[in-house]
């Protein structure tokens, strides 16, 4: 459509510009690639010099760049397109969100999600029946959520099969009345088995206060989470042992890696490509600094600047939140305190896109994802 002759896959993420690794993407090379798991043109995490990528962009005489990832990632981007910008180089920089967390902000949802969750009921539904066969039987899922509680809260309203699902933005206790512990024992009593489902990122300051942890991080600057999964499963076996009312079997299933590694299905198939057409055309319109996707079902260019402010996380005060507590009839855990900071949190306001010094640029294409 464009007449574009030359488009470079950079490999190995961000650090993949300055090794000079690049894999031509040509029809051929991609016919396939929606049907595999993963990325063909590889990942990083980590920090970058921004200036070694834009001089390798220089360098290559690149004038449009595609980055693909996360929040993470939509902040280097961002990053990358001032540079450009300062330098007055005419390159357009587009985002493309990949996450499936679903933690980047202003769109309705990130590319990935859809196949998180549903390979997350498959976790579910096996933790279900291995409770389901045993008197007392415990079942506990651990999912990725580090800040955002989105695929625990979708795959748990989609199972109808858990009886607690924990996120980061919603805290919770074990012990006294209204705590986890005394949930647990009245469903044991009425149903015989119990399927607890927990987001990486929930009761983090649980775990902190009782194994004095320190506020370590990563090479992208993410802080280390403390296992919760294995840690819950513990504090509740020690529970019943202390207790002795009930004799209980739990069965711990974390399928972290899993729910990303397998391929996308039908649904992110067909929103991959709408986000891939979206950014083309934004980039060939003279659009840069731009983030593509879907806000209240149109598909918008979001400014770097106002996607990368804030996190996309769970309103614990919103009505999906409030359908998840239904279906799974547990308590809230919450503290007034909680339900006024909660309604506290507003939308910033919407910024203005740059179209400016990106005009005629048909020439090189160059795409990266990093996570």
């Amino acid at each position: 459509m464009y007449g574009v002759t030359r488009i470079l896959g950079i490999d190995g993420g961000y650090r993949g510009f300055y090794a000079k690794n690049t894999i031509p993407l040509t029809p051929k090379v991609v016919n396939d690639i929606h049907k595999r798991g993963g990325t063909i043109i590889g990942t990083s995490r980590g920090g970058h010099d921004t200036f070694k990528i834009v001089d390798s962009i220089q360098d290559r005489e690149i004038n449009q760049v595609y980055i693909i990832g996360g929040d993470g990632t939509q902040k280097g981007a961002a990053a990358i397109y001032q540079e450009i910008r300062r330098r007055g180089l005419k390159v357009a920089v587009a985002g493309i969100p990949k996450t499936i967390d679903n933690d980047i902000s202003v769109i309705d949802k990130s590319f990935g999600f859809d196949t998180a969750v549903e390979e997350a009921q498959r976790a579910i539904n096996a933790a279900h029946v291995e409770a389901e066969s045993t008197e007392n039987g415990i079942g506990v899922v651990k999912l990725m959520g580090r800040y955002s509680g989105f695929i625990a809260m979708y795959a748990t309203l989609a199972s109808r099969d858990v009886d607690c699902c924990l996120i980061p933005e919603s805290p919770f206790f074990l012990e006294g009345s209204g705590g986890l512990y005394e949930y647990l024992e009245r469903r044991l009593k009425e149903n015989g088995h119990f399927v607890l489902v927990i987001a990486e990122g929930a009761g983090q300051d649980l775990l902190a206060d009782e194994l004095h942890t320190m506020n370590e991080k990563d090479a992208s600057g993410n802080k280390l989470l403390q296992d919760v999964g294995l840690w819950i499963s513990h504090k509740i076996k020690d529970h019943f042992a202390k207790t002795q009312r009930l004799h209980i079997t739990l069965k711990y299933i974390d399928p972290t890696y899993m729910i990303r590694a397998i391929p996308s299905n039908a649904s992110d198939n067909v929103y991959c490509t709408l986000l891939a057409q979206s950014a083309v055309h934004g980039a060939m319109a003279g659009y840069t600094g731009f983030t593509v996707g879907p806000v209240n079902g149109r598909h918008a260019y979001i400014p770097f600047n106002r996607i990368t402010e804030t996190q996309n996380k769970v309103v614990i005060t919103d009505r999906m939140w409030a359908r998840l507590l239904s279906s799974t009839n547990q308590p809230s855990f919450l503290t007034p305190k909680d339900v006024l900071e909660a309604k506290k949190e507003e939308e910033p306001p919407t910024q203005l896109l740059d179209g400016e010094n990106c005009k005629d640029s048909k020439d090189a294409v160059a795409a990266t994802t990093s996570t």
